[in-house]
């Protein structure tokens, strides 16, 4: 399933509704850090591993597309 994603710094938070995901990463957008902590909140929200999530596009934006596989 895909999800629009959007993306807050320096906040830790997680809210999904419908096909869309408001995140807050603490993580830096430096060096991929920030994506993978996307993966690993998303993974752990869905109770997936983290081979189950994937970046589809935005990888450098704020506004993302992730693919799910439940």
């Amino acid at each position: 399933m895909l999800f629009k994603v959007e993306v807050s710094f320096n906040k830790d938070y997680i809210k999904v509704e419908d096909a869309k995901i408001e995140i807050g990463i603490m993580s830096r957008p430096q060096g991929g850090k920030a994506n993978l902590e996307l993966i690993k909140k998303i993974a752990k929200h869905f109770g997936i591993p983290q081979s189950g999530v994937s970046l589809v596009s935005g990888h450098r934006s704020r506004d993302k597309v992730v693919s799910v596989s439940f």
